[in-house]
This record gives C-alpha cells, sequence and structure tokens, in this order.
C-alpha cells in the first residue's frame, strides 16, 4: 500500500506500521489514522502476518494528535463522536487484533501517542524515550485510553500521577512502573523487537490470539468469568490441527510445525 503518512512493510512474518511526520514528531492527523486504519484492516485478513510491529520515523513514537488537525472550535461540538469513530476505531481493533502487536517506542512517546502505546500488547522502549500525559497543561484529558487503559497498566496510583501532573518522565521510570515492558539501548532497539517478533512467531498462532483475547476479554470480570473464559477458550484450541502437531512434535521431540489450523 502506498500512503503519505505511514511505512508499510511486510517481511518474514511481521507487518512493520511506521508512523511517518517525523517533522511533527509523528503527531496524528486524520490522514495518519485513516491510512494506519487501512494497514490494519489488510493485517486482519492475511494469515501470513503473524506479528505487528508500530514504530515512529525519526525521534519521537509519536506526540499524539496534531493540534492543526485536532481543532478544539470544530471537534467540540461532536467531542464524543468523532473519537469514537477515528482514533478509537483504530486503537480498538489494534487491542483486539487476535495478534500480538509490539510498540518499538523509539522516542517521545506522549498524549495520544502514549494511548496508542497503551493499545499495543507488548511496548519496548529506547532508553532515551520519554513518556507523558500532557493534556492537563493544555486544559484538556487523555481521551482514548490514558485513562482507563493506564490504570490496568500501572495502577491507580501512577495512573493519576501521569494524568494529572502531565509531566514526562523517563524510559527508565516507565520500566520500573510497568508503563513498558523493557528498556534497552536506543542503538539496539529494533533489533530486540524482532528478536521479540521471531521468538512470537515459533508460538503457536491460534493460542497466542487467543491467550491475547482472553485476556483483553477477562479484564474487570469476576474471577468465576475469567475461569468460564479460560475454558471456553481451552475447548476451542484442544480441537485444532495445531493442538494435535503441538502434542506430536512434543513426543517426536522436534519443533512444531504450525499451519493456523
Amino acid at each position: 500500500m502506498a500512503f503519505q503518512t505511514v511505512l508499510y512493510d511486510v517481511k518474514d512474518g511481521v507487518a512493520t506500521l511506521t508512523m511517518n511526520r517525523p517533522e511533527k514528531l509523528n503527531a496524528f492527523n486524520g490522514t495518519m489514522l485513516e491510512e494506519l486504519t487501512r494497514a490494519l484492516d489488510e493485517i486482519y485478513e492475511r494469515a501470513d502476518i503473524r506479528v505487528v510491529v508500530l514504530t515512529g520515523a525519526g525521534r519521537a513514537f509519536s506526540a499524539g494528535a496534531d493540534f492543526e488537525w485536532f481543532d478544539m472550535e470544530k471537534f467540540a461540538p461532536l467531542m464524543r463522536v468523532i473519537p469514537r469513530r477515528v482514533s478509537h476505531r483504530f486503537f480498538d481493533d489494534l487491542e483486539f487484533l487476535e495478534k500480538p502487536v509490539i510498540a518499538a517506542i523509539n522516542g517521545t512517546c506522549a498524549g495520544g501517542g502514549l494511548e496508542l502505546a497503551l493499545a499495543c500488547d507488548l511496548r519496548i522502549a529506547a532508553d532515551s524515550a520519554r513518556f507523558g500525559l500532557p493534556e492537563v497543561n493544555a486544559g484538556i484529558m487523555p481521551g482514548s485510553g490514558g485513562c482507563c487503559r493506564l490504570i490496568e497498566v500501572v495502577g491507580v496510583g501512577r495512573a493519576k500521577e501521569l494524568a494529572m501532573l502531565g509531566e514526562l518522565i523517563s524510559a527508565q521510570k516507565a520500566e520500573a512502573i510497568n508503563l513498558v515492558n523493557m528498556v534497552v539501548p536506543a542503538q539496539e532497539l529494533m533489533a530486540k523487537v524482532h528478536e521479540v517478533a521471531a521468538s512470537l512467531i515459533k508460538k503457536a498462532p491460534l493460542a497466542v490470539g487467543l491467550v491475547k483475547h482472553i485476556i483483553n476479554t477477562a479484564r474487570g470480570v469476576d474471577p468465576a468469568t475469567g475461569r468460564i473464559l479460560e475454558r471456553l477458550g481451552g475447548s476451542i484450541l484442544v480441537n485444532t490441527e495445531d493442538a494435535r502437531e503441538g502434542v506430536r512434535a512434543f513426543k517426536e521431540k522436534r519443533p512444531p510445525r504450525w499451519t493456523g489450523r
């Protein structure tokens, strides 16, 4: 696909989406969100794509919404409608894609950029990256997961600290509060991301996808309902060819050959 604001590449089972507005710190506008959505629609349909990597061009992951696009005078009357149809659709579809999504956080990850990273499954950050939700400094608030997703990742106290103070924190602190899964030297970021992606590709795709789906669905439910969801997921997987192949491979002491069936 040819895009204006996104680079889209597929290689060895990994789809890499690079937000490509480096002069704007990859702040997203309507065009970028529409292009990311189109790319994700294809990723949903392609069985050969096993892992998605989301990153940014230049020195930022994403600084969030472009205020030249996010015109508050224009958005105000439709503030509960436009985000749902534009940014929230992409963030939610990314979260519920039954394929692992890695945020390769190469630099500034703030506002909507952090909310986008929170919709990913794993967050791997360069040691030079910075994180924050500065919306309160502009008289607004995080409105695309910066409150609801954040509390699940870092807890209520840390979520309030980030969203109410509106300050940027280092990659090292982000790792300490579980906002990111790991921090690596900036020059090693993509190598580590592709190492993790290669490890994920070796796993059974249906199992990985259903684990992600069950974990997402089980958030906030009572333990009994959570276990029901796990049993339902297990009952689906046990009847797949991949499950039978996994047992055969274990008994034969060889790597499994997954088919996604």
